[in-house]
């Protein structure tokens, strides 16, 4: 909620204070942790205070990390403490990123592949029920509220949200890390002299950033794999470069705050929650590839409506109706990705492997959007719309070149 908050709403706020296009479109690389987070994503997946659940424990500590730097950011004003405020947001993705490592593992233990269309589904309903409240309600109220009030209200429901993870019990599993672990006390341990132990521990040490960074390179060199990391590469670009524009163009158009917070944080968030729960009831009946292909090609042609406002088209229904094709396509096509992601995951790894295919795609998605704005100021609204539309057509023809699971006896055999 609060980075979702800050994300609809600074765009906003700061166009109205006359900020240029250019720097509008720099501010998702405030998001970069989110790129990132499959640096530190072994670490999660690794170390933890076991007494409180292994996953459980880090997203209760990055919870209330995210619940202090929102009531910061509570009491920061926009004009006189940008700088700062900006550096706190920065904090708040590394925040969101970290919890969302252990959030996305402790979902993939927990699901079977049968569960994971409509698992993804009900996790995009809890997503889209914090966009509606943060990045829709709370911006129509904004203006009448107040921006510390809202902040607090935010930093207040986020504490709400920590109590079903502290009543749920998490059932341990042994990760491979610790067997490792393991292996090497015993090698310690039987080493006879001094010199042995010493040339043993010097020998883990040099050892351990190639372990760190093997989980890596054995998840992408599984068959098929960089086929599909370069999809997820250009199918975010694509989907990030047109809606981060749209935004501004709503501004330029004459729409005020409180009719941009309906349009895109109320009807915009619900019309993908709409499509999310769509294709994770569909995804399994239609097979994996199939289900990517269709909503795929249906979201490629939605993205031509983001034109219609741009060539003044722009009237309230035609408003809504570009939010709602784009929206309903964008909700199917992402449920159907993570879906895809977690299919892709390996259980022993599961943090690191979903983390890293997340990090491509927001990878993708922070330098679509900041290029969107450069592109905005050179070849204007109608430019950028036309090259996400074409990168999302390339990223589905990609996908034609994709081999996924079509069937629950080949999930299985995936997941084992």
């Amino acid at each position: 909620m609060p980075a979702f908050f800050l994300s609809q709403s600074l765009p906003i706020l700061l166009r109205q204070q006359g900020l240029s296009l250019e720097v509008i479109g720099l501010l998702p690389i405030l998001s970069l942790p989110m790129a990132l987070k499959f640096l530190w994503a072994p670490v999660i997946d690794r170390y933890s205070f076991t007494r409180w659940g292994h996953y459980r424990f880090w997203i209760i500590c990055f919870q209330f990390l995210i619940v202090g730097i929102t009531v910061i950011c509570a009491f920061l004003d926009l004009q006189k403490n940008l700088t700062i405020l900006l550096i706190c947001m920065g904090v708040l993705f590394f925040a969101g990123a970290s919890q969302d490592i252990a959030t996305d593992a402790l979902a993939i233990s927990l699901l079977e592949p049968q569960e994971r269309g409509l698992g993804n589904a009900i996790q995009g309903l809890g997503n889209a029920l914090g966009g509606i409240l943060a990045g829709g309600g709370l911006l129509i109220l904004l203006n009448r509220w107040g921006w510390r009030n809202v902040l607090l209200i935010i930093a207040l429901t986020v504490m709400i949200a920590i109590i079903p993870i502290l009543l749920h019990q998490e059932k341990i599993q042994q990760t491979r890390y610790v067997k490792q672990d393991k292996a090497v006390n015993t090698t310690d341990e039987q080493a006879t002299s001094r010199n042995q132990k010493l040339s043993a521990k010097l020998g883990n040490i040099l050892l351990i950033p190639i372990s760190y960074f093997k989980t890596f390179i054995n998840f992408c060199n599984l068959p098929g794999m960089w086929y599909w990391l370069l999809f997820l590469l250009l199918y975010i670009a694509g989907n990030a470069m047109a809606p981060i524009m749209f935004r501004p163009l709503l501004v330029d158009i004459g729409l005020s705050l409180e009719e941009i917070g309906w349009l895109l944080g109320i009807v915009s968030v619900c019309i993908t929650m709409i499509g999310g729960l769509l294709a994770g009831v569909l995804i399994n009946s239609l097979g994996r590839k199939r289900a990517l292909l269709l909503f795929g090609s249906f979201w490629v042609v939605a993205r031509a409506a983001f034109l219609l406002p741009a060539f003044n088209i722009a009237s309230l229904p035609i408003l809504y109706f570009v939010i709602t094709v784009t929206s309903i396509t964008s909700g199917m096509i992402a449920i159907t990705t993570s879906t895809i992601m977690m299919d892709k995951s390996r259980k022993e790894t599961a943090g690191s492997d979903y983390t890293f295919q997340n990090s491509i795609a927001y990878f993708g998605g922070t330098i679509a959007a900041a290029i969107g704005g450069l592109l905005a100021t050179v070849i204007g609204f109608k430019g950028v719309f036309t090259v996400s539309m074409a990168i999302a057509l390339v990223s589905v023809i990609l996908a034609t070149k994709l081999s996924l699971a079509t069937d629950f006896q080949s999930l299985k055999k995936i997941s084992a």
